[in-house]
């Protein structure tokens, strides 16, 4: 029924005449998938050869484009919605060809040879880099690389691991399961908070966080997480089931869950544009002892982001440090072309160095997606 023909260049017209010959499908079926500048161009490489109305006949559709009939029925509603979303599309690939400056992220994990794994954390950095007008360089770190075992197995894997980070903007450490690499994604904390590099951690990231600083800060010997070390003296991070203890299915914290912004004044809160309560999406099993919090607020790790009952803490950040944030949750789920998830913004703003700048633009809080109407 549809003829769709990758191409490095546009399809020629007697092509398309051949094509639909020996395909028996009519010409205006024959489409041309060349290549374009950026992926964010497609959907508008497709609407100008009509491939949104040539489905809707197919399935029989209303014909005003490729909308539902319910909304094309509604009087004057479908053009109208059709041309917003079509001008958010144009908005996004006009803003990723013209980006201005380079700014490079580590991504520090364990799974980093199969970057596969890290899908949603990449596309958050690259809808975060587009709106900040970067263009992305992403360095991938395996953290084992990092640990003192690799400097004397394999020392010059541990030196062009350290040199990888050393050279980046800014870091990120996503989250993980298990205690393969822990320790390097703890020296990858400590190495940001001290040379003051841009640092945003999560779920696991924010935990390792928090483990160097008990250590290094706080002074607690081998502090640690039950989850790599049951038999820690100083466990700071702890399991912390929502439901069941036991039950498969039951010990992990899933979904969307309030967060309150507690301090109005934190960097975490501007970047959500000022906002008290936010609401992100989780996947976790262990978090943040509570009783750890009150010390570690004294010494400047501040716990800025908390559940309703302040026992679960969601967002941290480090008093004096440019930009040092970590949470629980995972804001790359919700992240979006048009609404890049704000810590993400946030990280490639200050790793190339103009996110102050950007917030006294925005009022001292952060706008996300302005100028979009819709959502893409």
């Amino acid at each position: 029924d549809l003829l769709i023909c990758r191409s490095e260049l546009p399809v020629q017209a007697a092509t398309r005449e051949k094509l639909s010959l020996f395909c028996q499908v009519p010409p205006t079926s024959v489409v041309s998938m060349h290549d374009v500048s950026n992926v964010f161009k497609v959907p508008l490489l497709l609407q100008e050869q009509g491939v949104g109305q040539l489905i809707s006949e197919h399935f029989g559709y209303a014909r005003m484009g490729n909308i539902s009939p319910t909304i094309a029925l509604s009087k004057g509603v479908a053009s109208k919605v059709r041309e917003e979303r079509l001008g958010d599309w144009r908005i996004i690939a006009n803003r990723a060809d013209n980006c201005d400056h380079d700014v490079s992220i580590a991504i520090v994990g364990k799974y980093t040879g199969l970057s596969d794994a890290y899908t949603s954390v990449i596309k958050g950095l690259k809808h975060a880099a587009i709106e900040a007008g970067a263009r992305l360089e992403l360095i991938w770190v395996e953290s084992m690389d990092l640990e003192a075992n690799t400097k004397e197995v394999e020392p010059k894997r541990y030196e062009g691991a350290w040199a990888k980070l050393k050279a980046a903007a800014g870091v990120l450490v996503p989250g993980g399961f298990g205690d393969r690499g822990i320790e390097g994604k703890v020296l990858t904390a400590g190495y940001c908070r001290e040379n003051r590099k841009p640092y945003l951690g999560i779920c696991v990231g924010m935990q390792t966080a928090v483990i160097e600083f008990a250590r290094n800060v706080m002074g607690w010997e081998n502090a640690n997480s039950t989850e790599f070390d049951a038999t820690t003296q100083n466990p700071v991070v702890v399991f912390m089931p929502e439901s069941s203890a036991t039950v498969m299915g039951g010990t992990m914290r899933l979904g969307s869950r309030a967060t309150i912004m507690r301090d109005s004044e934190s960097l975490g809160r501007r970047l959500y544009g000022g906002r008290p309560v936010i609401y992100e999406r989780h996947r976790h099993r262990y978090e943040v002892r509570p009783s750890c919090v009150p010390a570690m607020e004294a010494k400047g790790l501040r716990f800025v982001g908390q559940d309703d009952r302040r026992q679960r803490m969601e967002l941290v950040e480090l008093s004096g440090h440019p930009f040092f944030l970590a949470c629980q949750f995972h804001p790359e789920y919700q992240s979006h072309p048009s609404q890049p998830a704000p810590l993400f913004l946030g990280l490639v703003l200050a790793a190339a160095g103009r996110l102050e700048k950007r917030l006294a633009a925005d009022g001292g809080k952060l706008r996300v997606g302005a100028g979009f109407e819709t959502a893409v």
